[in-house]
Order: C-alpha cells, then sequence, then structure tokens
C-alpha cells in the first residue's frame, strides 16, 4: 500500500492551471513556496512578485503557470481536496459496517491534518492551515458561478457526495444528506477556525474535538 499511495498523482482540473506545476521542478517549487507564504503573510498580502523572491525566478515565470493568484488558491484547494479524497476511499474501502464507515468518514473529513510524506513539495499541515483560514475565499466572489460552470470546484463536490452516500447508505429514509454531508465538511473547517481565532463562541475546545462534536451531530440527526 505504501509504495502504490508513493506513486499516487493528485489530479486538479486542468481549466486551472495553464501549465501544470507538477510536471516541472519550477512547477513544484511554485506550488510548495506559495503554501509557505500564504500561511506566513496571509492570502490578502500575497504576490507573485513576493513568490517570485521567495523562489528566486521572475514574476513573469509564476504567469506561465497561473493567471492569477485567485486561480493559484483554487489550485491549492483542489489538491487538498483531493488528497483528502484519496485518504477518504483508501481509509474507507475495506469496512463493510454502515456506521462503522461513516464513523470514520467523519473523522478524516474533519480532524487535524498532519504531514504526508508521500508528497514530499507540499506540506499538507500548512496546507490544512490556509485551507481553515482562507478557502472560503476561493469561492466567495462574484465569479463564483462562472467558476463553477467551469468546474473548478468538481472535487469539493464530488467529496460531498460520496459522503451523502455514506449518510444515504446508514439511513435511507432521510431526506438532507447533502445537506448534512456539506454542513459536516464545512463545519469541521468552521470549528478549528473558531477554536483558533473565536475561541468563546465553540465549545470545541481542549478536550472536545470538531470530529466529536459533528459524530454527535449525525448521530442524533440519523438516530
Amino acid at each position: 500500500m505504501k509504495n502504490l499511495l508513493s506513486i499516487l498523482k493528485i489530479s486538479v482540473p486542468d481549466k486551472i492551471f495553464i501549465k501544470d506545476p507538477e510536471t516541472s521542478d519550477l512547477g513544484k517549487r511554485i506550488i510548495e513556496n506559495s503554501i509557505l507564504l500564504i500561511y506566513e503573510i496571509g492570502f490578502e498580502s500575497f504576490t507573485f512578485k513576493k513568490l517570485g523572491s521567495k523562489i528566486g525566478s521572475n514574476e513573469s515565470s509564476i504567469y506561465r503557470y497561473f493567471e492569477s493568484k485567485h486561480k493559484l488558491l483554487l489550485y491549492l484547494s483542489s489538491w487538498y481536496w483531493a488528497w483528502l479524497e484519496y485518504q477518504l476511499v483508501i481509509e474507507t474501502f475495506s469496512l463493510s459496517d454502515k456506521n462503522e464507515k461513516l464513523d470514520k468518514a467523519i473523522t478524516i473529513l474533519t480532524r487535524t491534518v498532519e504531514e504526508d510524506s508521500n508528497f514530499s513539495h507540499i506540506n499538507e499541515t500548512l496546507l490544512y492551515r490556509i485551507i481553515v483560514n482562507e478557502s472560503s475565499k476561493s469561492f466567495l466572489t462574484k465569479e463564483v458561478d462562472k467558476d463553477n460552470k467551469e468546474g473548478y470546484f468538481e472535487i469539493y463536490k464530488r467529496l460531498i457526495s460520496r459522503l451523502e452516500v455514506m449518510i444515504t447508505d446508514v439511513n435511507p429514509t432521510y431526506q438532507y444528506p447533502l445537506s448534512l454531508a456539506s454542513t459536516i465538511l464545512e463545519g469541521g473547517l468552521h470549528q478549528h477556525f473558531l477554536n483558533e481565532h473565536f475561541p468563546s463562541i465553540t465549545n470545541c475546545l481542549n478536550n472536545t474535538s470538531p470530529t466529536e462534536f459533528l459524530k454527535h451531530i449525525v448521530t442524533k440527526t440519523l438516530s
């Protein structure tokens, strides 16, 4: 299994980028260092000029891969969702008990992320922090409907659909499986955000994780 995962390629919708950054050393350095820089200074302060200085390359070279920093954020978000999806598939495929499978899926989708050595140029821990704090900026834009039609969010939506199937398997009569699935995915991120920035308005502190909270909601909802 370890060897299989080491050759797995995370695929991102090709309309997001001009040139696939995974196909060159420069592209991989762009991705690696964009994660480090966005984590360090935030997406609002991030520019291709600053990224170029960090990697020792011209700003114009970055534009050969991405037409804007928004597209770069879409790439990072899509890569994260695809990475999460492969974990979901790998870690649940052998589980036959429907409740156990859903429980495992919630854990995977809401747990705090640790670095995955299978992708050496991407620090998943820092990317996860970016997703918690910045990923909503990839779709809270005036262009969201156009971006959606272009397929930029297909992996995100596919991940929710996979979770919807697991919810329906547990309770086929439940009327709102998609709404519950999207609430689990976004709710996990939001509770992690509140824990870090607004701890006075969440109970997910210390010994109570967002995962425990969301499993409680799902158990009560589907029972």
